[in-house]
């Protein structure tokens, strides 16, 4: 057994799709030998110099690691993105067994996906390790290959992503892509396939708007369920299909943080208190202070979160939640939270049981008095309060998800769920 991987060979402006190249390498091999799975692995998406999704690609494979290793070098070389000058494509081989990878290789996945690595480092444990490997330019791509190579023993929760691919000729062209066939399908098989479509938005979001070569790509849980979603889009001819195991969905890159101890570029699940009835700034972005320990961490919800911005102007001050995101400059970007408890009254000046009026202050510390009846009350009473949040979790809606975000629907969450559709 052979595992190739590589990263970092598409571009923003250009297109092409590192995916793609996986796929293209994939057939090359099955004329040769057997392709026993791809992986798309989502690394950490904080990294500033990503290219798009920020995804590496592996390939596990029965064909020798010498002769593999030539087939992607030539196939990298022939169609990566090179002339980019943010595509540093890399390669990385490793002969062995997918599951026998060198547990230190699977560590170092973990950490691509949830932090950072440093380059010459990478490169002097590659040859330690004594893997085969290329790069490209300042070759930074082997970083993530590397990842992809350890990917399948770092990781126990895989979805699935069934990929169709344009014609060459069309690559950079609109898209024709029947969006009703599109909504119906999702429909049908929803939620075995999910993010397929964003209902609120009208937004077919596994539809892409770059000029590379995806056509569609279709997530889920079930092999069956992403493929008959897949025949049922009607749609300009597909060139090529591919099926991935994939982190995507999954929030393999969140890590348990605590207020006050967060660092900036990593994705965290923190714990705290409500400290400040939201804001809504400039741009229409939503900001929440929550507190624990006597630290304090901002909590932002951005325009582009569109209607989830309504689910965090709804708490209060008191409120109880766990909030999930990235940390940069010193802020929480919200991608989900849990209610964990909601503040259920307010004190409210008493009303006068006589005449109905609203009581006035008595002075400091003297209770409330009514004007007119001169009744009295010690102090302020509880009100009930009519909140438009439930316990339980709420998160960003389909077309504002990350990759590698976890979808409520997908389950397995420690409080009642409101997922999006």
């Amino acid at each position: 057994m052979t595992v190739i991987g590589v990263d970092d060979t598409d571009s923003r402006e250009r297109g092409m799709c590192t995916t793609y190249l996986a796929a293209q390498l994939a057939d090359r091999l099955r004329k040769r030998s057997r392709v026993e799975r791809m992986l798309l692995v989502r690394l950490n998406p904080a990294v500033p110099h990503k290219t798009r999704g920020n995804a590496a690609l592996a390939i596990h494979t029965d064909l020798e690691s010498e002769k593999a290793f030539d087939l992607a070098h030539d196939l990298i070389a022939e169609i990566a993105e090179i002339a980019d000058e943010h595509t540093d494509p890399g390669l990385v081989v490793a002969a062995g067994d997918a599951e026998g990878i060198d547990r230190r290789i699977s560590a170092f996945a973990r950490t691509a996906v949830t932090g950072f690595h440093d380059l010459n480092a990478t490169l002097s444990l590659i040859d330690s390790w004594g893997l085969r490997h290329a790069g490209w330019k300042t070759g930074r791509g082997r970083i993530g290959a590397l990842a992809a190579v350890g990917a399948w023993t770092a990781f126990d929760d895989w979805t699935v992503e069934h990929i169709a691919y344009r014609d060459p000729d069309r690559w950079g062209t609109p898209r024709d892509v029947d969006i009703d066939s599109v909504f119906e399908a999702a429909d049908h098989a929803y939620p075995a396939a999910w993010d397929t479509v964003d209902h609120d938005e009208a937004d077919p979001v596994c539809v892409p708007h770059t000029p590379g070569p995806v056509l569609y790509g279709i997530r889920g849980d079930d092999v069956d369920a992403v493929r008959e979603v897949a025949t049922g889009i009607e749609s300009e001819p597909v060139h090529t299909t591919e099926l991935f195991l994939a982190n995507q969905g999954t929030d393999a890159h969140l890590q348990h943080g605590e207020i006050g101890r967060l660092e900036d570029g990593r994705a965290y699940r923190v714990t705290g208190t409500v400290a400040e009835p939201p804001s809504t700034r400039r741009g229409g972005h939503v900001f929440v202070p929550i507190e624990s320990g006597g630290q304090r961490l901002p909590c932002a919800a951005f325009e582009p979160t569109k209607r989830f911005r309504d689910r965090v102007r709804a708490l209060r001050a008191g409120d109880r939640v766990t909030a999930c995101g990235e940390v940069a400059e010193g802020t929480l970007k919200l991608e989900k939270f849990a209610v964990r408890s909601l503040v259920r009254t307010e004190a409210v000046t008493p009303i006068c049981p006589d005449c109905g009026r609203s009581m006035e202050s008595a002075g400091a510390d003297q209770g409330y008095r009514c004007r007119d009846c001169g009744t009295t009350a010690p102090a302020k009473v509880e009100q009930a309060i009519d909140r438009d949040l439930e316990r339980g979790w709420y998160e960003v809606p389909p077309c504002a998800r990350r990759h590698i975000a976890k979808p409520l629907v997908r389950g397995g969450f420690d409080a009642p769920t409101h997922p999006e559709r």
